[in-house]
């Protein structure tokens, strides 16, 4: 089996003769200054078999940073949760307890949908 360049293996064929093959660093992403932050928080009920949940999205930064924060949501709110696919996952309905928490951290949090 012949080994696989990593780097390339989203592209197939580019017609543009001066096309770069190398791999462009893109690196970690920085983490932006809280105050920076455009985060929205909802709660949402939607494929979870009528249970809900609290999302924090939009967050821009590393996934270790969105990590800290998602343990730290968890610890303040005394329940469980997850962080996947760019977004903090909260049990049950803490929309507003989250927005107070955040808000007094100086990130910049919207409320969206209905609490």
């Amino acid at each position: 089996m012949a080994k696989k360049n990593k780097a390339n293996k989203n592209i197939v064929y580019s017609t543009n003769p001066d096309f770069n093959y190398d791999a462009e660093d893109d690196g970690e992403m920085e983490t932006l200054a809280p105050n920076q932050q455009d985060l929205r928080v909802l709660v949402d009920r939607k494929q979870r078999k009528g249970k809900e949940v609290t999302l924090v999205t939009g967050f821009v930064g590393t996934d270790d940073d969105l990590k800290d924060l998602g343990k730290l949501l968890k610890q303040k709110c005394g329940v469980g949760g997850a962080v996947k696919d760019g977004e903090i996952i909260i049990q049950g309905n803490s929309g507003q307890k989250i927005l107070d928490l955040l808000l007094g951290m100086k990130y910049g949090v919207k409320k969206s949908g209905a609490f």
